[in-house]
């Protein structure tokens, strides 16, 4: 996953801890889309991970169709709220979805995020918090996110996919 990670310096988003924008791109058909993720208050590694941990919930709710754009807020005691699109591969139509992902799935996510590559997002930041940046630049790094080409796996994950196979082999027999 292609992701930009900018800081926001002002005060406006007091209650946001960050915002994901999904950008379609059309440069490139291995990365079809790349992740902004905008910082906004002091920018620690766990909201980065927050961030980081709402953009791949958002592309498992995706259901492994082509994930296209979406807007996700991450609020402080809320969890993550915004709307996804993705393009139905039989169909070629956008749908569009509202999603609402509670704070303990993000911070699980997070978590294991941190686990992963907590060095390299603490570097990240280090680079982005560096006083050595001209005066009006916007502060604003790249990178590539592996962690979504295997999506962390969680025990609840395995449960809520059951129940869901569940329901529908009931409605099959009806």
């Amino acid at each position: 996953m292609d992701v930009m990670v900018q800081i926001h310096e002002g005060n406006d988003e007091r209650a946001t801890v960050a915002r994901v924008n999904a950008v379609h791109s059309r440069e490139t058909l291995e990365a079809p889309t790349r992740e902004i993720v905008t910082l906004y208050g002091e920018p620690t590694p766990e909201s980065l991970a927050l961030a980081l941990a709402a953009t791949v919930e958002a592309r498992k709710a995706s259901r492994g169709e082509a994930f296209t754009t979406g807007e996700i807020r991450i609020v402080g005691d809320e969890g993550a709220v915004g709307e996804t699109a993705y393009t139905d591969r039989n169909t070629g139509e956008i749908i569009k979805r509202e999603l609402s992902i509670p704070l303990t799935v993000l911070t699980e996510t997070a978590q294991e995020i941190l686990r992963e590559g907590g060095q390299g997002i603490r570097r990240l930041l280090a680079n982005l918090l560096m006083p050595e940046w001209p005066e009006g630049t916007r502060r604003a790094l790249g990178f590539q996110f592996a962690s979504s080409a295997a999506p962390v796996t969680r025990p609840s994950d395995q449960l809520a996919a059951m129940r869901e196979a569940d329901a529908q082999n009931f409605a099959d027999d009806e």
